[in-house]
């Protein structure tokens, strides 16, 4: 069973790293780094469950992960709508904002 659940966070992981590398729209990006924010925590639960099922280390630290993304997801949002309202575009390749 370990090995399955593993198998599922490389897998959400990997495609989170390319969604992130292929990505054009940051709407888009800042999804795909949610996805490899969850799998961290699919892994992070899984090997606490594995290793000590007594404590809920992994968990605590799922917690923390969890509210850093909402964290992230708030304030990346209001940088795409900030750009959007500015370029009325959110695409990363036509983001030029610190260019003289």
């Amino acid at each position: 069973m370990l090995e399955h659940i593993l198998n599922l966070g490389a897998f959400i992981f990997c495609i989170g790293i390319f969604g992130l590398i292929t990505s054009r729209n940051m709407v888009r990006a800042l999804m795909c780094l949610e996805l490899v924010l969850n799998a961290v925590n699919i892994n992070l639960v899984t090997f606490s469950n594995f290793m000590d099922n007594s404590q809920i280390k992994g968990e605590i630290f799922s917690i923390f992960i969890i509210s850093i993304a909402a964290a992230e997801a708030t304030i990346g949002s209001a940088i795409v709508l900030a750009i959007y309202r500015n370029r009325k575009s959110t695409r990363i390749d036509q983001f030029d904002l610190l260019k003289w």
